[in-house]
């Protein structure tokens, strides 16, 4: 993980990056005529950014926007941050300092975050790791308005993203059920949380039918892991439930994925991995919120023991469930954690899945659709956290209409709808399965892209815990 530090003072030997606020500001950042000329020069017209790298001098200066909106502001910043990172490295940069000519914290922050999350790499598995890592090791944030305690969470929530990338970017030869809860309970004990894990027989006992049908066609066991933070002065007196899909592995069952479909289905755990790093996160900080992470999880195979369309499901709450797809798994092993979390009379449950095609067809990797019952206030804080961390919240309507759509002729609901609002009707089905406070985050869209995003690399992105850490930072009760 790169390292980020905050210090009042500019070393003259260091690379640097300064964020100016009009041309003349040029002139505050200590530059020789030629090259004050040259970033005069290269500032003209549309261009934002300028680059100079030659001996003893390697400078890069970004013009900022006029613009007003701190949020536009900061993905401003971090788009830009990107660009920075990838000129660092190919120029075998190892430390760059960041200054504002105005100081401005908010402006640096968004900066030194663009870099954190643009230098990051997944090279696990190449034959020569260290030939390929990034040179930038180091950032260095200049400024004396920069709090150090934002320095510090903005370090934590980096890291913890970097954390949930890794855990996506894992095959499931090194990541199975399993394995993703021993990598759980490793983050406890590097935070400070308590881990729990169920294995087969509790899991069996508890009568989850909707975890053992999809793991019935799987040579490895289920995990439930139960993971808790409680601080002594908590501000909420009843706990914030976060429930995390953990598929590290979907074929589809014996709704087989067809074509490519099934190539990048290692990520189909990714709600679960945003949920296990956010409670590292949480805990990492010693935020003063109670919070609960249920995580469900196995793989969704097929052999002779395998779960088929017609089955009838008895859930663990006792609802029966027709399934009529064995591709939308996601849902029947959530619907169990869901309801085991009402145990815990929760204040707010948040879910996050790799759900539904529908939601990515929606809007595509640029948000995250969600809906569910919570009260308006709890919904405006986390659409304010979206927006904040750029990782915005489009709510979908939950009219009753769509609860006709999941209705069985043979059992009480079945698991999936009709032709069309596929999203909605996910979320209708979870809707059975909670009583207290919900929003549920389906997250299929932008937890693993195709190609690098700026700072959002190819693989596995991590969407989830920048947003919920930002909300835990701001809670202040459902």
């Amino acid at each position: 993980m790169t390292v980020l530090q905050l210090t009042d003072v500019i070393q003259p030997a260091h690379a640097a990056v300064w964020l100016i606020s009009k041309p003349a500001d040029i002139s505050k950042i200590g530059l020789n005529k030629a090259e004050s000329g040259y970033i005069q020069e290269s500032l003209t017209g549309e261009r934002r950014q300028a680059f100079l790298a030659g001996p003893g001098r390697t400078l890069a200066v970004l013009l900022k926007d006029k613009a007003d909106n701190l949020s536009r502001n900061a993905e401003t910043f971090r788009k830009a941050a990107a660009q920075l990172t990838n000129w660092c490295n190919e120029n075998k940069l190892g430390t760059i300092q960041l200054n504002d000519s105005t100081d401005n914290a908010h402006d640096l922050l968004a900066f030194a975050e663009g870099m954190l999350l643009a230098n990051y790499q997944f090279l696990k598995y190449r034959k020569n790791p260290k030939k390929e890592t990034n040179t930038l090791a180091n950032i260095v944030i200049v400024s004396r308005s920069v709090n150090a305690s934002d320095v510090a969470h903005l370090r934590i929530a980096a890291e913890a993203t970097c954390r949930a990338r890794d855990l996506v970017n894992e095959p499931l030869s090194t990541l199975d059920a399993t394995a993703l809860a021993r990598t759980f309970r490793q983050y406890g004990r590097d935070a400070g949380f308590s881990v729990e894990i169920l294995n087969r027989a509790k899991i069996e006992s508890l009568k989850m039918g909707g975890l053992l049908a999809v793991n019935a066609g799987s040579d490895r066991p289920p995990t439930f892991t139960i993971m808790e933070y409680k601080p002594a002065k908590a501000r909420n007196k009843k706990p914030v439930i976060l429930v995390g899909k953990g598929v590290v592995f979907d074929t589809g069952g014996y709704n087989i994925k067809v074509g490519n479909h099934m190539e990048t289905m290692k990520c189909d755990m990714a709600g679960a991995a945003a949920v296990g790093a956010t409670l590292w996160a949480v805990a990492k900080a010693k935020l003063p919120v109670h919070v609960i992470g249920l995580v469900p999880a196995t793989d969704n195979m097929v052999n002779g023991s395998g779960f088929v369309p017609g089955d009838v499901l008895t859930m663990y709450n006792g609802l029966t469930v027709e399934v009529l797809n064995t591709d939308a798994e996601g849902r029947l092993i959530l619907a169990d954690a869901l309801s085991y979390g009402e145990k815990y009379s929760p204040e707010l449950v948040i879910d996050l899945a790799t759900l539904t095609g529908a939601a990515a067809a929606a809007i595509g990797p640029a948000g995250i659709v969600c809906m569910g019952t919570a009260p308006e206030k709890a919904k405006e804080a986390l659409k304010a956290s979206g927006t904040r961390v750029h990782e915005r919240l489009a709510e979908f309507p939950f009219w009753d209409e769509y609860d006709e759509l999941i209705k069985s002729d043979v059992a009480e609901i079945k698991n999936i709808g009709s032709a069309y609002a596929g999203a909605i009707t996910a979320g209708k089905f979870l809707s059975h399965f909670v009583k207290s406070p919900w929003m549920h985050f389906d997250i299929a869209g932008p937890a693993f892209l195709a190609s690098k995003d700026a700072y959002r690399p190819k693989g596995g992105t991590g969407v989830g815990v920048r947003l919920l850490f930002d909300f835990f930072k701001n809670y202040t009760g459902a």
